[in-house]
């Protein structure tokens, strides 16, 4: 049994309303971090520029580009091929993005979001 009705080490209430204080604090800037993320845009390329894409920190796709000189009716798969490329490649660049600055706020949670 914890000496003196201490709860584990933590201290008395005014130790544990700290405690609550700074995890609301916490909370309150994860949500803030998560939802300028959101907002945030990405931007990537494929084959010299002539598929270029944009995305959202909400992981969604929002502009998607094409040259005419991708287009090569003969074969189709490459410009497949170049699209998903982009996408990718638009897409981990939010997620590296995301993992550093929630991993700021609490370094001990990396990777978790």
């Amino acid at each position: 049994m914890a000496k003196g009705g201490n709860f584990g080490g933590f201290g008395g209430g005014a130790n544990m309303q700290q405690l609550m204080r700074q995890a609301q604090k916490l909370q309150q800037q994860m949500a803030e971090t998560q939802q300028a993320l959101d907002e945030k845009e990405y931007e990537a390329s494929a084959g010299g520029g002539v598929v270029s894409v944009k995305v959202n920190g909400k992981r969604q796709l929002i502009s998607l580009v094409i040259k005419p000189e991708a287009v090569d009716p003969e074969d189709v798969e490459m410009l497949q091929d170049l699209v998903m490329a982009a996408v990718n490649e638009a897409l981990k660049t939010g997620e590296d993005e995301r993992e550093r600055e929630m991993s700021k706020l609490n370094p001990g949670m990396g990777g978790m979001f």
